[in-house]
């Protein structure tokens, strides 16, 4: 993801943000409420001021079930941490922070084929009767947006020999890389520059 993490530092500082406000490889951690610290990909820090976090994570196949629900637990977990650290006055006097979820997953036979669902007591909801996994990250994607757990997210996927050549694909219109970058750059043009 390392490549995705410099992408978006150029369209920060691009966008008017100082270098020096933005963290990509180190100093990294900020403060939780359940947990002392959580360590984030990238953010943008000024006048002591949180305005951006972000995370950015991947998937191969071809383990996908388990890694599914540690994947949803971790980034459902790590909205509540921030958003009631944010509450209790960790980290920002007055600027809601930006929170942004990337996810790219392998293009693959696993990823791709419907996945059966146990419901021994209760019927699960019926968009993850029949769905994939690649469908379900799609869901989960757009279901922590508008939950507003995050304030942006975008979703690809790739093949392992196509995705180092930089070819991905877009499922879902509303959780495209452009989408995602264009609600980045507003914030960091708000509250970022300096």
């Amino acid at each position: 993801m390392d490549g995705f993490i410099s992408l978006l530092t150029g369209i920060l500082i691009d966008s008017g943000v100082n270098k020096t406000h933005i963290f990509n490889k180190k100093a990294l951690e900020l403060p939780g409420f359940f947990r002392p610290t959580k360590e984030w990909d990238l953010l943008v820090v000024r006048d002591d001021q949180l305005i951006l976090a972000l995370e950015l994570k991947s998937q191969v196949g071809p383990s996908l079930g388990n890694n599914f629900n540690n994947r949803t637990e971790e980034a459902m977990g790590s909205a509540l941490d921030l958003w009631t650290a944010f509450r209790e006055g960790a980290f920002n006097d007055t600027i809601k922070p930006w929170l942004g979820y990337l996810f790219l997953l392998e293009d693959c036979p696993e990823s791709r084929r419907e996945v059966r669902v146990k419901e021994p007591h209760f019927e699960v909801f019926e968009e993850f009767k029949g769905s994939s996994y690649a469908k379900r990250y799609e869901l989960f994607c757009r279901k922590l947006v508008r939950e507003r757990h995050y304030s942006a997210a975008a979703f690809m996927i790739s093949t392992a020999t196509d995705g180092i050549k930089g070819a991905y694909e877009e499922p879902a219109n509303d959780l495209t890389f452009e989408m995602f970058a264009k609600s980045l750059v507003g914030h960091a043009i708000a509250f970022g520059r300096k």
